[in-house]
């Protein structure tokens, strides 16, 4: 199962800015693609090294540099001189475990958010970390893995659809926001039908394996909440922010994923209290399973009190027994014991005790 938190330290007395990768290497090999936007035209190039962007800091419309993969710090370190980046900015890059924020640098703007996803083979909800770095005309995007995370906001480039050409780099960078909450949305809809699950399994034969699915599903939105939570003040600072970088008209499509936001936080916390509840459910249905297996034994056992004491009493070694030499004796003993059963048994029924 993995992890909830896990802590990626740095060498205590280090300096401030130290770039120093310590996470999971997630890719094979560093990427980066640069794609240069100026009204109809749309080129897209792989760059080899931070050192090539170059030529796209004076280039003319919108320039966006997206990288994946984090195991490589120098190639961070030269997008950060080629773009005057703050040390600050390319050490929070390399921390994955930050918690989403906003950074103002005047020049530009840092953004941190988790993206998440939904792995069907592993049964799990996978995160990574997202940073984004928004200038006047440049957008730098930051992933560990090789997601297709903003493949559709690449493709609406790439045919020029929308409106993501002819605007600026704030709205691309929007878009890119968009993209990641967006997939919010799909992963609370796989759990949404795993909660469904969970709840007819409960009813039809709950077990060990659904507690532990539930206990899973819960340290999954965990998870979620933590990503979403502090997204919903990035975003505001977004929209209300005094930020140049953020023009009027798009600060109106900003407000839209702040709604979508505060959406998903709503349904992450009515998935946490059906969670809650199923484990209620399950721990109730053991309880009344165990209280019918009870009452069960608790008839057979008050039903043999009386058939005991008959057989105590005629098992006893007095040579002057009644009914000892009795013909009829054995079947008359028989006959009272099926008595008593049938009269206590229709007496538990109409009691509704059975």
């Amino acid at each position: 199962m993995a992890r909830i938190y896990r802590r990626v330290r740095k060498e205590p007395g280090t300096s401030p800015g130290t770039l120093e990768y310590r996470g999971e290497r997630r890719t094979d090999r560093v990427r980066i693609t640069a794609l240069s936007i100026d009204g109809d035209r749309c080129e897209e190039r792989d760059l080899a090294s931070g050192e090539e962007a170059r030529a796209y800091r004076d280039a003319p419309g919108i320039t966006w540099i997206h990288v994946q993969g984090l195991h490589e710090p120098a190639i961070l370190q030269q997008l950060g001189t080629v773009f005057g980046l703050h040390p600050l900015t390319l050490e929070d890059m390399l921390s994955t475990q930050q918690r989403p924020k906003l950074d103002d640098y005047q020049e530009y703007l840092y953004i941190v958010l988790r993206a998440l996803d939904y792995d069907p083979a592993a049964g799990q909800v996978l995160g990574e970390q997202v940073s984004l770095v928004l200038g006047p005309r440049l957008v730098i995007s930051v992933q560990e893995t090789d997601a297709p995370l903003f493949r559709p906001v690449r493709e609406r480039l790439r045919k020029g659809t929308g409106r993501l050409r002819a605007s600026g780099a704030d709205y691309l960078a929007y878009a890119l926001l968009d993209a990641v909450v967006d997939a919010y949305f799909d992963i609370l809809e796989s759990v949404s039908q795993r909660i469904e699950g969970l709840e007819d399994q409960l009813v039809e034969s709950p077990g060990s394996r659904v507690l532990q699915s539930a206990h899973t599903l819960r340290r999954e939105m965990i998870l979620l909440r933590k990503a979403v939570w502090p997204l919903r003040e990035v975003i505001s600072g977004l929209e209300r922010g005094e930020s140049k970088l953020i023009r009027p008209g798009t600060r109106l499509f900003l407000r839209d994923i702040y709604d979508h936001t505060v959406q998903v936080i709503e349904t992450v916390e009515s998935f946490r209290d059906m969670l809650a509840g199923l484990q209620d459910l399950y721990l109730s249905t053991l309880s009344h399973r165990m209280n019918e297996v009870m009452k069960i034994l608790t008839v057979l056992a008050t039903i043999f009190v009386p058939l005991t004491f008959l057989a105590g009493v005629y098992g006893m070694n007095f040579e002057h027994l009644p009914e000892l030499r009795w013909h009829w004796g054995y079947f008359g003993f028989w006959f009272v014991c099926l008595a008593i059963a049938v009269v206590m048994l229709a007496y538990f029924r109409r009691k509704k005790w059975l």
